[in-house]
C-alpha cells in the first residue's frame, strides 16, 4: 500500500509540474523534479530523466565557470 501511495504522490508532482511549466504563475520545476526523483525509485525511464537533468546541470555549472 506504502508503494501504491508513493507511486501515485509521483504522478501527481509530476502532473502539477507539467501544468506548472505551462501556466506562468506557478513554477512547474518545483513539483516536477521530486515527482521524477520519487518515480526513479521505481521506474528507469523517471531515473534516466533524473540522470539526463543531472548531466545537463552539471555541462551548466561547467560553462558557468
Amino acid at each position: 500500500m506504502k508503494d501504491i501511495l508513493r507511486v501515485a504522490a509521483g504522478f501527481v508532482l509530476v502532473i502539477v509540474g507539467t501544468v506548472g511549466l505551462l501556466v506562468p504563475v506557478m513554477p512547474g520545476w518545483i513539483f516536477l523534479i521530486p515527482g521524477l526523483i520519487i518515480l526513479g525509485e521505481r521506474f528507469a525511464w523517471a531515473r534516466r530523466l533524473v540522470e539526463w537533468a543531472k548531466h545537463k546541470a552539471s555541462l551548466a555549472k561547467e560553462k558557468l565557470k
